[in-house]
């Protein structure tokens, strides 16, 4: 159905199919509420987007998020994206926990993905951690006036019934004429990452993640190919609940490269990584075509735990190109 959804959006709009079979997140959408809708709001140095009102759930069985019509938008201006933060919360200005969100993706349909051959470019987005996204000073994603950008989101279907539910993304933006060095976002995870990809993802996968079992700790990895030489400067972490751990290794070389350890609360239900969790450095480390690399997610589930519960171990790295300084 979103398949189907997003040929016809692209179609009026004059995308090409096959950038909108690249979209992510193909769940089947429910009948969106009249008023759920998506607002841009270009306030100083901050691009705003606000999701809702929609009343949750929404979902039906089998599905896996309440998700609101896909928003299509022009970038108002030459910008640099040199951050990002996300916050859920009802119409009346209640904070509501990060598990009633389950992503916010935003796409530049302008932009190839260096991580997904043929796909458009995944620029920023959050899942249930919430957690603020601030580059290392000096860099940011370009994105330039008129791009065709496409925001997705998605509520969670497995929270208590809560009415006028709205999310708000907000993206930081250099100064004008600031001097900023560009980085590029690669998408790397031990769950399949790439829309073509779907179709080859293991039985025990589904758009919710990996098959969680209660009672054990769960350890999944994944081989590793980079398709560019360049320089990680920033790596946001994604994940849900029961993760205990998140890393990416050089097996070449015998480094570890990246390692995240979420902040939870006694149940296991994710919090968010800490500041000192989320990598950010001006110096970066090099990720190279010829090395092989591995990911790796650690789960724990409690053994009363009585939800359907699926891991996710992904990074959004922002890298730019050539070796580190």
């Amino acid at each position: 159905m979103l398949h189907l959804a997003l040929i016809l959006c692209a179609s009026l709009l004059g995308i090409s199919p096959a950038f909108a079979d690249a979209l992510p997140h193909p769940h089947p959408p429910t009948e969106p509420q009249a008023k759920a809708v998506t607002t841009v709001t270009l306030k100083d140095n901050a691009l705003v987007l606000t999701f809702g009102p929609i009343d949750l759930p929404t979902g039906h069985s089998g599905e896996l998020a309440s998700s609101m019509p896909i928003h299509f938008f022009k970038a108002p201006k030459d910008m640099h994206v040199t951050g990002y933060r996300s916050r859920i919360f009802t119409k009346e200005g209640k904070e509501l926990p990060g598990q009633y969100l389950h992503h916010i993706l935003l796409q530049n349909l302008e932009e190839k993905s260096l991580s997904c051959p043929g796909e458009p470019t995944y620029f920023a987005g959050a899942g249930i951690e919430v957690t603020d996204a601030k580059f290392p000073t000096g860099y940011g994603v370009p994105i330039k006036k008129n791009s065709r950008l496409v925001a997705v989101v998605a509520f969670y279907h497995k929270v208590p019934p809560t009415k006028d539910v709205m999310a708000t993304f907000t993206m930081d933006l250099a100064p004008d004429g600031a001097d900023i060095k560009p980085v590029k976002a690669y998408t790397v995870g031990v769950n399949v990452v790439c829309y073509s990809q779907f179709g080859k993802r293991p039985s025990n996968e589904s758009d919710e993640g990996r098959e969680l079992k209660a009672g054990v700790v769960q350890v999944d990895t994944k081989p590793l190919k980079f398709t560019v030489d360049g320089c990680v400067k920033y790596a946001y972490p994604h994940g849900h609940d029961g993760l205990l751990m998140i890393a990416l290794d050089n097996k070449t070389t015998n480094q570890t490269l990246l390692r995240s350890v979420p902040n939870v609360e006694s149940n296991g239900y994710l919090r968010g990584f800490l500041p000192q969790q989320v990598y950010s450095d001006t110096k970066g480390f090099p990720v190279n075509t010829k090395d092989e690399y591995e990911m790796t997610m650690v789960h724990h589930l409690n053994r009363q735990e009585a939800l359907d519960l699926h891991g996710m171990g992904n990074y959004l790295l922002y890298v730019s190109s050539g070796a580190c300084d």
